[in-house]
This record gives structure tokens, C-alpha cells and sequence, in this order.
């Protein structure tokens, strides 16, 4: 039987914050702090050199453990067994990034076909040789690869540096791993189908892209057998846009038909819910959309687990998550009957507000020439700064900085390829007198207004850029049912 071995307090103390580091949110201020207390990050400001140099530390202080003959877990107890696994899984991790950036590289060109880990079976072995439980290791190696995958469709597939584009990478990362990193590594790492998701936003401000990094950063099994995981990250998201397909179609789309079910049906076919695997997500964009009798059936899916494909009576199960989308403003469809409550509750385990072009820019305008960047970069098939100076410079000057991008990134993208077109771009024309916020700004220039009626018209401009009560509370600093209250005030003075 082995002799316990105890860490020096210096050693506790130490792996105690990279075991807090292991789990935090890495687009979280806390893990920022945490890597500044693990190392000197003195002048390092990107943060990839950050991580570098916090991993370097890491697997300093390791080796000085394994110099004395410590760093086998099975030598611990209490305490210092769970810091040292942690930092053991820390050191597992970061060892290996290079080779999983690769990795994902690598898969994203093979597209559907799984490709070979030839680094697999020694991370493996790395772990068990740290003295980890040898039953929880393929895990754990797997789980790398979803916290990179993660981080890397998080960080590239929604760029910004405004501090409302920190707060919905570091919310993504929350939706696909939890609030509690811990929890999930030992019992939500294969039970999140049943945590449903909500984004909402104006259209085209990038809910699509959000909806791909929860929906491709799920956790996929290796086989060690094969030296591959399971299954490929790009087959297992499905979208749909649900305002695409006619009433009678979208039952089709969704579950399927078999052959002969109706008037047309000339061969079988599978829908979204059958195509996705176990380990995927669907992606359900304009939900807001669809009429009352496929809210029911989607809420029985959510509920049961388990569908029919029209004029069949075979249920099959459905163990991927569900995403939706909506620009629709649901407290309006919801106390107007059109969106059922049930379904809503079944949909909202996690809601989340993808922000407008505008906030972006208001918070930070550097985030324009961030986007144009990458937009240029992808359009012209490589990076361009003088082509990126160009446009923004048009840009400036018409429509100009205090243009709102009513039709958010989407309209950015389609005003760089206009300015590239025609050298210019005038922008989208605002709805004349008559809207709600021309008539409310008119009666604000002639005083017209009481407070309350201030107050309420401004709740209902916010309400209708971000969809929902809670939004508008938290900006305001109300109470949910007051700015309800100046909600529907607003409205009856309409």
C-alpha cells in the first residue's frame, strides 16, 4: 500500500488556484484574475501568450513534483487529491492544444468523415500515469477535445471587443458547460439534451453563428480502438429556418414523412429530428414563426423525447438538444396567444440576447474595423488592410457613425460588397413619421410628455430592440412587472 504524501503549503496553495483556474470560464474576468495570481503576465497582453505562459508555469511546478517523486495522485488524500487532479487535468489539457487546434483544422476539411487522433492513446497514458481513474481517462481526453472545440468556435465564430460581445462568448461558453464546470464533468457531460436554449436579437445580428458554437461543441466519445472520436463536429448541428417552408411542410421537415403519408409524399423522408445524432443539436430559427399546432408537437418532442414521422405510428427518440431563435418580440406573441406559455417554459432553460451592431459599435468602435477584417479577409480570400481602411473610411462618410444598422452584421456584410461594387453605400432609409419612436421623439422635442409617458415610451423602445421583459429591467433598473406596467401604457397610448 502506498504512503500519503502531503503538499507544502506553498504546493496547496498554488494548486489550489490552477484547480479553480481548470474550472473557470475562460472568457471570464475570474479566470483572467486567476492566471495573473498563477503567473507573471507582466507585458504579456494577447491571450493566447497569456495562457502560454500560465501552462508554462503549471508544468514547471509539476515537474518539481515529479522530481521528488509527487506527482502520482494515488500518493494524496482530502484536499490535496482534488487540487492535484485538477492541475493534472489542467496539464493534460494545455499539453495537447497545438495538436487539437489541428486537429480541428483537420476536421473541419474531412467535413463528415471522422479523421484519426494519432496524439490520443499518449494523452491517455499521460493521465493514467498521473494516477486519474483509469475508467474516467478516454472521458477526460474527450472532454479536451470539447473545451477546445468550444473555445475555438466560440472565440473565431464571434468575434468583438466590445463588452457586450465579452459577455455573450463568455455566456455560450456557460450554455455548453454549465455554470459549474465541476457538475458537468462529473454528471452533465452526457445529459444536456435536456437543456433547451433561447437567442434572441434583431435579425441579422448573428444568432445563427451563436446557435453553431453551442451546437457544434458538444461532447463526442473517443474511440480508442480506432484512434478517432466517434463521430464528426460538422454533421452533428442541424439548422432549420422555420419561416422558409409553408405551414404544411414544416410537420415534414421536422419529423419526417413516410411514404405515401400525403398527396405528393412519393418516397420516404427523414427530418431534422431523425438526422441528428445523438451527440448534435437542432437548430430552430424564426420559432416565433410556426403556428400553434407545431408548437404542441414540438413541446411533446421536448417533453417525451420521442417523435412520429407524418402518417406513421413508429416513435423514435430524439437525443440531441434543441436551440431556437426568434426577432419576435414573444412577451407580445405570448399575452397575444399566439405563443404558448408551455412551450415557451419548455424552450427557455437558457435565454440569451445576441446584441445589435449598434451596441457593439456604441461600446466599442473599434469593433467596426475588427469586423471588417474578417468580412474583407473572406471576401477577398486573404487579408487586405488597405482595402479594410477603404471601406471604412467610406463608411464614415456615408452612412456615418451614427448610422443605426437597423439590419445589423448582415447589412454590414452586404455594405462592404455594395462599397466594393460602387464605392459607396447611403445605407437603409428609416420609416417615415408615423413609427413608434418617430411619434414618441416628436412629442419629447414639443413637450408634450409626462414622466410616466417618458418613462413608457422608452421601456417600449427597449423592449422592442431586445425582446423581453427581463432585458428591459436590468437596463432600466425596474422591476420586471413595472416595466411591464409602462409596456402596456405605452401601447394603450398608441
Amino acid at each position: 500500500m502506498k504512503k500519503s504524501i502531503h503538499l507544502t503549503a506553498a504546493d496547496r496553495e498554488f494548486f489550489g488556484l490552477v484547480a479553480r483556474a481548470a474550472f473557470a470560464n475562460p472568457f471570464s474576468e475570474a479566470r483572467t484574475e486567476l492566471d495573473r495570481q498563477i503567473a507573471d503576465l507582466t507585458g504579456v497582453t494577447e491571450r493566447e501568450q497569456q495562457v502560454d505562459a500560465v501552462a508554462a508555469r503549471v508544468f514547471a511546478r509539476i515537474k518539481e513534483l515529479e522530481a521528488r517523486g509527487s506527482a502520482d495522485l494515488t500518493l494524496h488524500t482530502g484536499d490535496d487529491y482534488g487540487a492535484l487532479a485538477a492541475a493534472f487535468l489542467f496539464e493534460g489539457f494545455h499539453r495537447w492544444i497545438g495538436p487539437f487546434d489541428e486537429l480541428i483544422l483537420k476536421q473541419i476539411a474531412a467535413g463528415d468523415a471522422t479523421v484519426e487522433v494519432p496524439f490520443g492513446r499518449e494523452a491517455i497514458a499521460l493521465l493514467g500515469r498521473r494516477g486519474l481513474p483509469a475508467e474516467r481517462t478516454e472521458r477526460y481526453f474527450a472532454m479536451f477535445y470539447q473545451l477546445r472545440r468550444a473555445y475555438y468556435l466560440i472565440s473565431r465564430g464571434l468575434t468583438g471587443v466590445s463588452p457586450c460581445m465579452q459577455r455573450l462568448r463568455e455566456r455560450l461558453w456557460s450554455n455548453v458547460f454549465t455554470n459549474d464546470m465541476q457538475l458537468y464533468a462529473l454528471q452533465l457531460w452526457n445529459r444536456m439534451e435536456d437543456f433547451s436554449t433561447l437567442l434572441l436579437g434583431e435579425t441579422g445580428t448573428g444568432k445563427g453563428a451563436a446557435a453553431a458554437a453551442i451546437g457544434r461543441s458538444g461532447f463526442i466519445p473517443f474511440d480508442p480502438r480506432r484512434s478517432c472520436f466517434t463521430e464528426s463536429f460538422t454533421r452533428n448541428f442541424i439548422a432549420l429556418n422555420l419561416s422558409q417552408f409553408p405551414a404544411t411542410l414544416i410537420e415534414s421537415e421536422l419529423f419526417g414523412h413516410r411514404k405515401g403519408a400525403f398527396t405528393g409524399a412519393v418516397e420516404a423522408h427523414e427530418g431534422v429530428f431523425a438526422r441528428c445524432s445523438p451527440h448534435g443539436a437542432i437548430f430552430l430559427d424564426e420559432i416565433g414563426d410556426v403556428a400553434e399546432p407545431i408548437q404542441i408537437k414540438l413541446l411533446q418532442v421536448l417533453q417525451e423525447r420521442t417523435f412520429a414521422p407524418v402518417g406513421s405510428h413508429e416513435r423514435r427518440r430524439f437525443s440531441g438538444r434543441v436551440i431556437a431563435a426568434t426577432n419576435r418580440a414573444l412577451d407580445d406573441l405570448r399575452r397575444e396567444g399566439r405563443f404558448r406559455d408551455d412551450f415557451y417554459y419548455r424552450l427557455c432553460s437558457d435565454e440569451i440576447l445576441v446584441p445589435t451592431l449598434r451596441q457593439r459599435l456604441a461600446e466599442d468602435p473599434r469593433e467596426l474595423e475588427l469586423l471588417l477584417n474578417e468580412m474583407i479577409a473572406r471576401l477577398a480570400g486573404q487579408p487586405d488592410e488597405e482595402l479594410v481602411a477603404h471601406v471604412a473610411q467610406v463608411l464614415r462618410q456615408s452612412p456615418g457613425p451614427g448610422y443605426a444598422w437597423p439590419g445589423n452584421v448582415r447589412e454590414l456584410e452586404q455594405a462592404v460588397r455594395r462599397v466594393m461594387l460602387t464605392g459607396r453605400y447611403e445605407g437603409q432609409t428609416a420609416p417615415e413619421a408615423g413609427g413608434v419612436i418617430a411619434r414618441y421623439l416628436a412629442a419629447v422635442e414639443t413637450g408634450a410628455l409626462t414622466a410616466d409617458e417618458i418613462l413608457a415610451g422608452y421601456c417600449a423602445r427597449l423592449h422592442e430592440l431586445h425582446g423581453s421583459y427581463e432585458e428591459v429591467a436590468r437596463r432600466t433598473q425596474l422591476d420586471r412587472r413595472t416595466v411591464r406596467r409602462y409596456i402596456l401604457l405605452h401601447r394603450d397610448k398608441r
